[in-house]
């Protein structure tokens, strides 16, 4: 099978822009850090996907110009991080408004309703995130935490060190 020189352009294009654009972040993750791609905030979370809609524009560019501008965007993101960083690092207060906290959702055994009903977390993806964490009896778990990537921490064991559970927010009546 012939492919015509139209469609192995587009194909080789869509390929080689792709290629390009996934080497850049590596460079600017060099730069930047490992912390780059990190999930420890929200904030970094929307990064990473607004770094695949990038490669994604990058590799559907039509011209050279049109493949820089996605290349740019990539650039302003890694800075933004930097900068968003280092605002939280050194000040409390700016931390405080960027940063959402974490939420007790478990504690001791029992689950706390009100704190899956604030945070509209479903019973069930709790009791999915339990089983991940190899859970075998509720009494085993310690504290179960909605971090604030959206991630569900679980600390089981006999006994619980309560600095683990320093900035967890801890609904009334728990």
């Amino acid at each position: 099978m012939i492919i015509p020189g139209e469609i192995l352009d587009t194909i080789l294009r869509g390929v080689i822009l792709a290629t390009i654009a996934l080497l850049w972040i590596v460079v600017l993750i060099r730069i930047n850090g490992l912390r780059s791609l990190s999930k420890m905030t929200s904030f970094d979370f929307v990064m990473t996907v607004a770094l695949g809609s990038l490669v994604a524009g990058a590799s559907q560019a039509e011209s050279w110009l049109k493949f820089l501008q996605p290349l740019a965007g990539m650039v302003g993101l890694f800075v933004a991080q930097w900068g968003s960083a280092r605002i939280r690092k050194n000040s409390a207060w700016m931390e405080r408004i960027m940063q959402n906290e974490p939420v007790l959702l478990m504690r001791d055994g029992e689950i706390l309703d009100e704190a899956l009903e604030k945070t509209r977390v479903a019973r069930s993806d709790l009791i999915a995130k339990l089983r991940e964490a190899n859970v075998t009896d509720y009494s085993q778990v310690r504290a179960a935490v909605l971090e604030t990537t959206g991630d569900v921490s679980v600390l089981h064991g006999e006994t619980l060190d309560e600095a683990l559970l320093e900035g967890v927010r801890k609904e009334t009546g728990s």
